[in-house]
C-alpha cells in the first residue's frame, strides 16, 4: 500500500469532491503540472491507495430496495471457501471478515422479505456456514466516505484544500 504525502491527500480530496475532474482541472485546482498529477494518480492506483473507478449504482434502482446485513458463523478454517462461495451469490454486495462472535458480515440486497428469505436460505446452504443472523437496513445515515480522513491527511490548517484558480 502506498503511503500518502499531503499533496497526494490533496489530490485525492479533489477527486473525492469531483470524481470526474479532468487532469487539467485537477492540476489547476492544486497548482501542479498536469504531468505531475497524472504521475501521482498512476502511482496511487498502482499502490492500491486509489480504488478502481466505478459508478456506484444503488440496488434500489435495479429493483432491489431492501438491504440487510447477515452475520455469518462458519466452521473453523472455512472463511476463504465461504467467502468465495458468497461471491457467486448475485445479491451479495459486500463480505467482510470479522473478529468476535460472528465470522462474516454480509451486505445483501433483496426485492422484498420473501426474496431476503430465499437469499438467506441460499447462504445457509453453503458448505461451511453454521448459522446466520439477519438485520434489516432501515436507512443509511452516513454514506461511504473518506473526506474527513483526506482533509486530515492533506495537512492544511483546517484540512481543506487551499483556494485554487477561480475560487473566489
Amino acid at each position: 500500500m502506498t503511503s500518502l504525502d499531503p499533496t497526494d491527500a490533496r489530490l485525492l480530496q479533489a477527486l473525492d469532491v469531483d470524481p470526474r475532474a479532468s487532469m487539467m482541472a485537477l492540476s489547476q485546482r492544486l497548482g501542479l503540472a498536469r504531468n505531475t498529477v497524472q504521475a501521482r494518480l498512476a502511482r496511487l492506483e498502482a499502490g492500491e491507495a486509489l480504488a478502481p473507478f466505478t459508478a456506484r449504482v444503488r440496488p434500489a434502482a435495479l429493483g432491489l430496495p431492501l438491504e440487510a446485513y447477515l452475520t455469518v458463523q462458519v466452521v473453523q478454517r472455512s472463511l476463504s471457501d465461504v467467502g468465495a462461495a458468497l461471491a457467486d451469490v448475485p445479491e451479495v454486495l459486500e463480505v467482510t471478515a470479522l473478529s468476535g462472535a460472528a465470522d462474516l458480515l454480509v451486505r445483501v440486497a433483496a426485492v422484498d422479505a420473501d426474496d431476503l428469505w430465499r437469499i438467506t436460505e441460499r447462504v445457509l446452504a453453503l458448505p461451511g456456514v453454521e448459522r446466520t443472523d439477519t438485520a434489516l437496513a432501515l436507512r443509511r445515515l452516513v454514506e461511504h466516505r473518506v473526506t474527513p480522513l483526506l482533509e486530515r491527511a492533506a495537512g492544511g490548517p483546517d484540512g481543506t484544500l487551499p483556494d485554487g484558480p477561480g475560487d473566489d
